[in-house]
């Protein structure tokens, strides 16, 4: 039974309402702390939100995967809004929507399957130090100072400012939200089955607040219609920056990579179909596309909502799409209640979601067993923290690729020594990273007795080692070789070239 029919059995129905009410749930504060974050109207949290249900949840790709603001982009949107002001917004989630758009035309989308997964948990760990360290200026009342280093620096001082009512009750608020984040799910009975945590510790810290008429701050609301700002073909010419060109292809990236990473983890958790990538990345550009045009947040797809999706029992794509509709009525009816949510308590979810993002046991683990790709994971981190988000990652994924260039040009040098003659039998592949060790070895033989090259084992001869043996043997003793061609040279021609016994080409020992 296809999924659409299945999805008008009345079971199925019940289960996806059901799981879209969860999601929901989950999402409000998720959007509305994300937007705060990132600098925007918190209202442009939930069109993000919105747009990802209704549109982006509608369309093929993935089945059952939630996507929306992600906590994994607030640290680029903050830059590029306070770099380039809150009007470019707009034409920069627009173009990231088109190029993600093209990209998945042309079958792109599993391609960035390929990104190694320790520049991606590198860069959600970056992005994790980042976040955390600037919501902890919010969590007591304060503004953070600007880039993710300055505002790790700052911290010392941040904590010797923490005096006063307002600054002590901020911070009260914020640490017990995160409490409240930490604890939700270990507490007894159904509750916590029922009621999601964020949106638990939201609502007692704004209780809390007001039961207690605290001195802390509570979001500014605009209105819905007041925080949109559509965009017009004026704002194409912002495109003329190079900075901006350079913010687009960050957003491209890793809106792009987040989203397919999340949906091969959402097909890890049920047994409905698998996720299209290419259709995918369409439809996340055309979501994206849109919140451009309005000027909302850039979205992708969010491992969180889609895990509680998954866990609520959802079995086709109408609860996300079900979830973008109660986002829609909650914006439009009751706006105001985001005037009562304090600051404190949405830093305090990011501070939680920060951390989450940081993957201690993965590290660990790959330290354990694979320590190259343990230190591309916190050099990316650490990348991003000391530069930006878009040379974070693109340091990691140089890095990675120097990573794997290394330890798949691995060579063997076996040496047998005779009376008459020395033996160095190659192994492996010979390429140019390799080099200093093969000329250090050839070159600490012994003078006296012929040395014979037997290449037959390589997998793979690049030029310039072929080169520089060639240049060895000028310079050295009688020489044979014998191995493979390279580079489309003809094998006789390639072992010719070495061969130094003038006796024809080149016989094995």
């Amino acid at each position: 039974m296809s999924s659409s029919h299945r999805g008008l059995r009345p079971d199925v129905l019940s289960r996806d309402v059901l799981a879209s009410i969860v999601v929901f749930l989950v999402a409000v504060p998720l959007c509305v702390g994300i937007a705060v974050a990132s600098g925007v109207p918190a209202e442009l949290g939930l069109v993000t939100g919105i747009v990802g249900g209704l549109v982006t949840g509608a369309m093929p790709g993935s089945s059952l995967q939630v996507s929306g603001p992600a906590a994994g982009l607030t640290v680029l949107v903050h830059e590029a809004v306070t770099t380039h002001g809150v009007a470019a917004l707009g034409i920069l989630v627009l173009a990231t929507g088109i190029l993600q758009i093209g990209l998945g035309l042309i079958g792109f989308g599993r391609w960035f399957r390929a990104i190694s997964t320790a520049v991606v948990h590198g860069m959600l760990a970056g992005i994790g130090l980042v976040l955390i360290s600037s919501q902890l200026y919010a969590m007591a009342g304060f503004s953070a100072p600007g880039s993710g280093l300055d505002n790790l620096a700052g911290l010392p001082d941040l904590f010797t400012r923490i005096h006063g009512a307002p600054a002590i009750s901020s911070c009260a608020i914020g640490a017990g939200t995160i409490l409240v984040l930490v604890l939700w799910k270990r507490l007894p009975g159904r509750l916590p089955g029922m009621l999601p945590g964020p949106l638990a510790a939201v609502g007692l810290a704004t209780a809390t607040v007001a039961l207690f008429d605290l001195p802390v701050a509570p979001i500014e609301v605009q209105g819905l219609i007041d925080s949109l700002r559509l965009t017009g073909l004026d704002d194409f010419g912002l495109l003329a920056d190079v900075g901006l060109l350079g913010v687009i292809l960050a957003f491209t990236l890793i809106a792009s990579a987040e989203s397919l990473f999340s949906a091969a983890a959402v097909d890890r958790m049920h047994d409905g179909p698998r996720t299209h990538f290419n259709k995918e990345l369409v439809a996340q550009g055309t979501g994206n596309t849109i919140c451009g045009l309005v000027g909302a947040l850039p979205m992708t797809a969010v491992i969180v909502r889609s895990a509680a999706n998954v866990q609520a029992g959802a079995r086709t794509k109408a609860s996300r799409i079900l979830h973008g509709v109660w986002l829609l009525v909650f914006a439009a009816l009751f706006p105001a209640m985001l005037g009562l949510i304090p600051v404190a308590a949405l830093a305090g979810i990011l501070v939680h979601a920060g951390a989450k993002l940081i993957p201690v046991a993965t590290i660990r683990a790959l330290w354990r067993e694979h320590r190259g790709e343990a230190v591309v994971l916190v050099v990316t981190a650490l990348a991003i923290v000391l530069t930006d988000m878009f040379m974070g990652v693109l340091l990691g994924i140089g890095l990675a690729v120097i990573k794997t260039a290394w330890e798949t040009s691995v060579v063997r040098l076996d040496i047998d020594e005779r009376d008459d003659r020395t033996t160095v039998s190659l192994s492996g592949s010979a390429t140019f990273l390799r080099l200093p060790l093969i000329l250090d070895t050839l070159e600490a033989l012994p003078k006296d007795r012929p040395v014979e090259l037997d290449l037959s084992r390589l997998r793979h001869l690049d030029h310039a080692c072929r080169t520089a043996l060639e240049t060895w043997s000028t310079h050295s003793g009688a020489v044979r070789l014998d191995g493979p061609a390279t580079d489309g040279t003809p094998r006789e021609a390639a072992l010719a070239g070495l061969a130094r016994d003038g006796e024809g080409p080149p016989r094995r020992p």
